[in-house]
Order: structure tokens, then sequence, then C-alpha cells
């Protein structure tokens, strides 16, 4: 299967020019026959992290945006992936579509939002494409174990990462470190690949209240770890890979994660009981 992500710059509250970007960039998708295909966090609305500037530009999974998503892709052959600040009633989510066709598969909202305004989500959905499992996390969720494994052990082979990162200078190369060293855990822990698919700033607008970086850095690393596909930092790009969504682990003849799972869970809740 080959997939692929775009890594985009997004104008916060100009939702029909990040649509723009979306059908431009399934048509690069479609050109290079890519089946599934990834948009970063937040990208069809921005990512700012003031509350009523959020609200402003959020819309509901049933909008007249959302339609005029699905009714502008129906035609690109694609599945793809893409982040809004979605209205549920009174509160809002980080969430991610997943569209084919014109049809809405679904979506997620990010578990480990950090956001205050921005509710929890608690579910963990996989999608299917050509007779393969993905799934998808958000950001941050990429740096804690449970996601990840969740949606591997529902059988998902790619789990999808979309982020919008924007770091400020003091903290960027730590950022820039623990960031792939948590998504090389995450693929060889589950024995998936993993899509890391950034956003980058450009300049001044970034949405957010203070001087940072949108450095990108977007990546598709194989189950054992390595990264096979890496865009270029601090510019637009567009990245692909081909992969083998087989599954290699049989530890134990289940695979390391669900034998940890299986075996250690009670344990962990003992542990953490105990934790202070």
């Amino acid at each position: 299967m080959r997939i692929g992500h775009c890594q985009l710059e997004s104008k916060t509250g100009d939702f029909d020019a990040n649509l723009d970007k979306v059908v431009k960039g399934l048509e690069r998708a479609d050109k290079e026959r890519v089946a599934v295909v990834s948009f970063p966090e937040c990208f069809l609305t921005g990512y700012p992290d003031k509350e009523d500037a959020a609200r402003r530009s959020a819309f509901a999974a049933d909008s007249p945006q959302v339609m005029k998503l699905l009714d502008r892709t129906a035609k690109f052959e694609a599945t793809f992936v893409v982040g809004f600040n979605e209205a549920r009633g009174k509160d809002l989510y980080n969430t991610a579509a997943v569209v084919h066709k014109g049809h809405l598969l679904g979506t997620y909202s990010k578990c480990t939002a950090y956001m205050p305004f921005h509710k929890q989500g608690r579910e963990f959905p996989v999608f299917e494409r050509d007779g393969v499992k993905f799934g998808v996390v958000i950001c941050s969720d990429g740096g804690y174990i449970e996601p990840t494994r969740i949606l591997a052990l529902k059988g998902a082979r790619i789990v999808f990462a979309p982020h919008f990162n924007y770091i400020g200078p003091r903290g960027l190369i730590d950022h820039f470190q623990k960031v792939r060293a948590d998504h090389v855990a995450r693929a060889v822990e589950n024995d998936v690949w993993f899509v890391r698919g950034n956003n980058v700033v450009l300049g001044k607008e970034s949405g957010l209240s203070f001087d940072g970086v949108g450095y990108g850095d977007s990546y598709v690393l194989d189950p054992s770890g390595e990264m096979v596909a890496r865009s270029r930092r601090l510019r637009e790009d567009f990245i692909l890979a081909d992969v083998d969504p087989a599954a290699t682990d049989k530890a134990w003849g289940v695979g390391r994660s669900l034998f940890s799972a299986r075996e250690f869970h009670t344990h962990l809740l003992e542990a953490a009981k105990l934790a202070k």
C-alpha cells in the first residue's frame, strides 16, 4: 500500500483557503497513486490557543463546512485524514475526519488534548482501506503508550499521527529529539507503520499567541523504527512511502504488545495505585 502526508501551512479561520489546499493535496495523492494520505492537525480551521478564536472557526461534523469538504473531494480516489476544531454541542474537540469518495467514514478526537477548552476524546476507531486497517492518533497522543497500543490491538497496521507543532525556540531541540524517540517506540512496540504528519509555519500568522517555529519534519517509520520517508523542514512538502502491512511480530504467538497487555496489565494497575 502507498501512503502519504501533505505537510502544509494552514490559515487560521480561513476554511476555504485551507480546503483549497486539501484539494490540491488530493490531486497530488491521486497522481502518485497514494491510497491513504493525511493532512495536519486542525488543518481546516487552524489551531489557535485562545478559546474565542477556536470557537469562531469551529464547526460540527454534520455542518455545511463538512458537506462542502465531502462535495469538493468526492472525485478523488485517495482516502484522507484531515483535522479541524469540532463543535459538538457546547463542547470543543480536536478532531480528525477520515473521508473517502465523498463519504465521512468517521472521526477521531484527540485523547490527550492540552488546550483547556478542548474536551478529551475516549474513542479509538479503526478504519480500513483495501483490506488494510489503520487508525489515527493526534500529536501528543503519540507520546503515550496506550492510544497507539489500543489501535494496534484492534488490528491497525498503520497509525497516522497528524500534528500541529509550533515550538518556542528554547525548547525546539528537546522537542525534536523527544518526539522522534516517542514515535520510534510506538512503531517498534506495536509492530506498526507510524506516520508523523506535521504542519509547517512559514509566516508570522501561526494563530498562536507566542513566538515559535513550525519546522515540519514529517516522516514514515517502519515497524522496526526505521525512517523510510521524511519531509524537508521549514517548507511545504509532500511525502509518500510504499508499506508492507503484513505483521512481523510473532512473539509468544500473539505479538509483544498483546502479550504485554494480557500478562502485565493487572500488575500495572496495582503499581499505579501505589504511585504518588
